[in-house]
């Protein structure tokens, strides 16, 4: 080995030393959430909404009388009577999944109220150009404000979901206003990364963006309380603005158009149309896997499900949990309930009310992760300066550059 490759190699050893010992100290004292098994985030020690909802497994009555549960194959899911607030039935409510695209419905419970609908909003390259599933927007016209929610809640496009937070301020302010929504109406399993549910694409994972079939059911209860968004949720079809054709052109219109459609398959005439939903809202990324929450109104009552991590797309399920819901109503025990907005416990450090990702992050290494948000400025500063002397090294002589080793994900953020 030359000698100054030798001598740099023990200089980058002195190096990573310097950095792993505060590090380390980090790691030690993060939160309990970054404990939690792959895939599922810790739950708060004490749950909102009673201390039978922080079972991990199946809590329901099984009283004479009352109707046997669906088999549903999924991590998580909650029954609710949204008039009341009681819950039915529930499994592992409280656990901490991946949302994906159901963190739309917090999108928009956070800025619907915030944006006038009738506002025209000019995209960003960067907004036209994200990942997943897209009304098709461009940054040569502006849109209205109603017209990107009805993209973000009917057909889950991503690039209304940045415009959205473009309009709101920027992705920062618009990740705060969710988090303190979230924190608002008690949905203290919700921390937002993100405002469409990517995850993988982003660098989120379960640790940095989460919330729960609990929180799920309060988010949308808290949205259709909204004209705007029962609107916007409700829609089936709707002409979404483009530029005009050709043949548009020479005919002298200035903005032309094409059909969106709703993803939702329980509204009137799709394939599982209840009667009564009021609305609802579907996801799906690899990592997430199947998620979906709505309500129904039936014979003067509401009720709410929510499902985390599904095996297979939620329709179905959906439809049994929802009939098993009013067939229950009346005849099981609460096992807990649905709490309003208003005064609660500060959220735990894990929750919205502590951390506050960067969007997007640019790792889902945790402990790359805590260095930058336990060491502070200084230790941004120490790594930053790292590594330029790294790369000045590494091109004085002649080495290779430094390899990713991080995994490729194509995920269609629905």
């Amino acid at each position: 080995m030359r000698p100054e490759r030798h001598g740099l190699r023990a200089g980058l050893h002195r190096a990573v030393t310097v950095i792993t010992v505060p590090l380390v100290a980090v790691c030690l004292t993060a939160p309990p959430a970054l404990a939690a098994p792959p895939g599922r985030a810790a739950p708060p020690s004490d749950p909102v909404g009673g201390p039978q909802l922080g079972a991990r497994g199946l809590v329901v009555d099984t009283a004479p009388g009352v109707p046997a549960l669906p088999k549903i194959k999924a991590s998580s899911y909650l029954v609710a009577d949204g008039d009341t607030g009681e819950v039915l039935a529930a499994k592992d409510p409280h656990g901490r999944y991946l949302p994906a695209s159901t963190l739309k419905t917090l999108t928009a419970l956070a800025l619907v109220p915030r944006l006038d609908p009738d506002r025209l909003v000019r995209p960003s390259q960067q907004a036209c150009d994200v990942e997943g599933t897209k009304v098709g927007l461009t940054p040569k016209m502006s849109y209205k404000v109603s017209d990107l929610f009805h993209a973000l809640m009917m057909m889950s496009a991503n690039d209304a979901a940045v415009t959205l937070a473009e309009a709101d301020g920027g992705m920062r302010k618009t990740l705060a206003d969710m988090n303190t929504e979230a924190r608002r109406i008690n949905a203290r399993d919700t921390l937002a990364g993100s405002p469409n549910g990517l995850d993988k694409d982003l660098g989120l994972n379960v640790r940095t963006q989460h919330t729960s079939a609990y929180d799920l059911a309060l988010i949308l209860r808290e949205g259709l309380k909204n004209a705007d968004y029962r609107r916007y949720v409700q829609a089936i079809d709707f002409r979404f603005p483009a530029p005009p054709s050709k043949k548009e052109r020479k005919k002298g219109k200035k903005v032309g158009g094409y059909p969106i459609h709703t993803h939702n398959k329980l509204l009137p005439g799709e394939r599982y149309g209840y009667t009564g939903l009021l609305g609802g809202k579907n996801g799906y990324t690899i990592a997430a896997g199947q998620t979906y929450v709505a309500a129904a109104r039936r014979g003067g009552h509401t009720i709410i499900i929510s499902l985390m991590k599904a095996d297979m797309p939620p329709s179905p399920y959906a439809v049994k949990l929802l009939d098993w819901g009013f067939a229950a109503r009346g005849k099981a025990k609460p096992m807990g309930t649905l709490v309003p907005p208003g005064d609660a416990p500060e959220p735990d450090k894990g929750g919205p009310g502590g951390l506050l990702p960067d969007a997007p992050l640019a790792s889902d290494d945790s402990t790359r992760m805590w260095l930058l948000v336990g060491g502070g400025a200084v230790g941004a500063v120490l790594a930053a300066g790292v590594l330029i002397a790294v790369l000045r090294r590494r091109r004085r002589y002649g080495l290779p550059p430094a390899r990713s080793t991080e995994p490729s994900y194509d995920e269609t953020g629905r």
